[in-house]
């Protein structure tokens, strides 16, 4: 069943009109230096990680810093300023910039959506948001952002914004009404994006290029899911491998699910354990989410009692190919990254967080949000092939990046993790916290680099 809704030049002004009595307060241009970093220089590096930190302290201030990635040392200089309490990061296809929303969803948060130039290493400009995000998409040429804000007022209409915003000039373009939208998709193309909102069983598929044209049918809603957060694209963009969450989100069974982009109707779902975040390689998906009902954690030695799982799942067959269980952490999976050594990382939040008294006996458990899954036929350290190491670390995940092209002396493959505000390097070739030169007291960690940490990007190569 499709469902289709007219967003002309009506609707849009029922938005815009409110919105620009705002204007002056929430689109701030910052060519000027209004917020951008007080230093002029660079760091000169060649290889760079931005990670944010969503706290100032001492002589410390919320920013991003800057990583040198190739050996992990600090960067030198000052942090770029993005906001009060700057968060996730996404970076522009053509790497010229990094996207940065601040805000921590209370009634003090900024909302602040910066664009920083990679190469001056300084906010180039920010847009004020009518409310928080946790999902933003680039179009493919990088001109454009789209940004999902589900708390967005909309006069004479249930809150719910897409914000398209230009990041030539760091204005706001135009907006879709979506109610509630949560999480976006975007195509191959850039010609579809789509919205995925809390508590509905639909999918939104939005046509930029009719956003802003009188009388133009701007959205398409294709019912028949149960509670989407996700979609990945066929190479030719006809077809759309939707991802249910279902029982965790409130909906029935969770699943993969084609959506055909050329007609809007939806195929037949295929059962999963649980889904609320994936990854696809060639044509192999992972998806991982924790069931409800809950689920043992069988053949674990855990004081843990409900885990997560883990699901290996062909797009060509449409079907589910491992054939045992793959245990991982519960709570509510959102980050996802496979390393350079076929390692994959998987993140969540609110998990079972396993704890030790202070000081921990010898031998205590210790055991947060963050599971490595082995995709290799051969053991990584002491992983076996299709194995699962839980590390002793605790803390939600949010920010996973993988880093490949190291130099002489050091790793060739990390992956940095930022777990519980602090940032952990893990070497892919053991799945353990690498041993970092600069720093070998420290396995793992990054001399000198101090504060509550959110996410981490790479930005070159």
């Amino acid at each position: 069943m499709i469902i289709q809704r007219e967003v002309g030049v009506p609707g849009l002004k029922r938005v815009l009109i409110p919105l620009l009595f705002l204007l002056p307060a929430s689109l701030a241009w910052l060519s000027c230096g209004g917020g951008a970093s007080t230093s002029p220089q660079t760091s000169g590096l060649k290889y760079r990680a931005f990670i944010t930190n969503n706290v100032s302290a001492g002589t410390a201030a919320a920013g991003i810093f800057i990583i040198n990635a190739l050996n992990d040392e600090r960067g030198t200089g000052s942090a770029i300023s993005a906001g009060n309490t700057p968060g996730m990061m996404v970076v522009t296809p053509n790497r010229a910039q990094t996207l940065v929303f601040s805000g921590i969803g209370t009634q003090f948060s900024d909302n602040q959506f910066a664009i920083i130039s990679n190469a001056g290493e300084t906010a180039a400009g920010h847009v004020t948001l009518p409310g928080m995000t946790e999902s933003f998409v680039v179009s493919p040429d990088s001109s454009t952002a789209y940004v999902a804000v589900p708390t967005a007022p909309v006069v004479g209409q249930p809150p719910g914004l897409v914000e398209v915003i230009s990041l030539s000039n760091g204005s706001v373009a135009g907006q879709a009404n979506v109610p509630s939208v949560h999480y976006l998709s975007i195509n191959n193309s850039g010609n579809r994006v789509l919205g995925f909102s809390d508590n509905s069983d639909a999918v939104a598929v939005i046509t930029p290029s009719q956003i802003g044209l009188p009388n133009a049918v701007v959205t398409t809603y294709v019912v028949g899911f149960s509670r989407p957060v996700a979609a990945f694209f066929s190479s030719d963009d006809t077809t759309a491998y939707v991802v249910n969450c279902g029982a965790e989100c409130g909906g029935t069974q969770a699943s993969v699910q084609t959506l055909d982009l050329t007609t809007n109707i939806a195929g037949a779902a295929v059962n999963v354990p649980a889904a609320t975040v994936a990854l696809v390689n060639n044509s192999t998906m992972y998806l991982a989410g924790t069931p409800l009902p809950a689920s043992p954690c069988t053949g674990e030695t855990t004081q843990a009692t409900t885990c997560g799982l883990l699901t290996i799942f062909d797009l060509n067959s449409m079907s589910v190919t491992n054939t045992a269980p793959i245990i991982i952490t519960d709570g509510y999976h959102n980050r996802i990254a496979l390393g350079a050594n076929g390692q994959l990382f998987i993140g969540a939040r609110t998990c079972t967080e396993i704890v030790p008294p202070v000081p921990p006996p010898t031998g205590a458990e210790v055991r947060g949000c963050l599971s490595i899954y082995n995709t290799l036929t051969s053991a990584v350290g002491s992983v076996q092939p299709g194995a699962v190491v839980i590390p002793p670390a605790n803390g939600n995940v949010t920010g996973l990046q993988p880093v490949a092209k190291r130099g002489d002396g050091m790793p060739q493959e990390v992956v940095y993790v930022v777990q519980g505000g602090s940032l952990n390097i893990y070497d892919a070739t053991i799945d353990a916290l690498e041993y970092n030169p600069n720093d070998p007291n420290n396995p793992g960690e990054i001399n000198g680099l101090v504060g509550n940490f959110f996410d981490v990007k790479t930005v070159d190569f």
